[in-house]
């Protein structure tokens, strides 16, 4: 298994440009929320009186994959999932419509959002090459949130080693 570094600097080899990134912290967490709205609706009985269903399945083993590359990190992404099934459980709830309108809008106008931060990076989504980063995306996002909060500066050293420093990327042209 690859470790946190490795992760994180394979992912990060494609988002150096501050706009790219930026977009991440809005277009991610939509399209993390619109995958468990979607994925909250197939249910199946109870498990300790949570409904289980797809979206709960795959909360968890994004979880305990969290976990074991980083268990900070883990955890808190594992309080996250938890916080967006809370609120992806009565939207699955509703009509089809309903559903479907919030689950396959954001994952919609997230997609758009990355798009856009892309253009400014120069470069593909990570996923293109790696189908890994669709995991590792949200990882990602709260680690550059950690950065710029100035915590785990040791790890953002060894990023930025791997990687390159965040640094904007002058478009062609301008």
């Amino acid at each position: 298994m690859k470790t946190l570094v490795d992760q994180l600097s394979n992912y990060a080899d494609y988002h150096r440009d501050p706009r790219n990134i930026l977009t991440h912290y809005i277009g991610v967490p939509m399209i993390m929320w619109a995958v468990v709205i979607l994925l909250a609706r197939a249910q199946w009985g109870l498990l300790a009186g949570v409904p289980l269903s797809l979206a709960l399945l795959a909360a968890m083993a994004a979880a305990v994959y969290y976990c074991r590359l980083d268990l900070r990190y883990g955890l808190f992404m594992t309080g996250l999932l938890a916080f967006m099934l809370a609120l992806a459980m009565p939207i699955a709830a509703q009509s089809t419509a309903i559903w479907l309108g919030w689950g396959l809008g954001m994952f919609g106008v997230g997609w758009v959002i990355q798009f856009i931060g892309h253009y400014y990076e120069g470069r593909k989504p990570a996923f293109f090459d790696d189908v890994m980063g669709l995991v590792i995306g949200p990882l990602f996002v709260v680690a550059e949130l950690s950065f710029a909060l100035g915590l785990r500066k040791p790890l953002q050293a060894e990023v930025e080693q791997r990687s390159g420093p965040v640094r904007r990327r002058e478009l062609a042209g301008a």
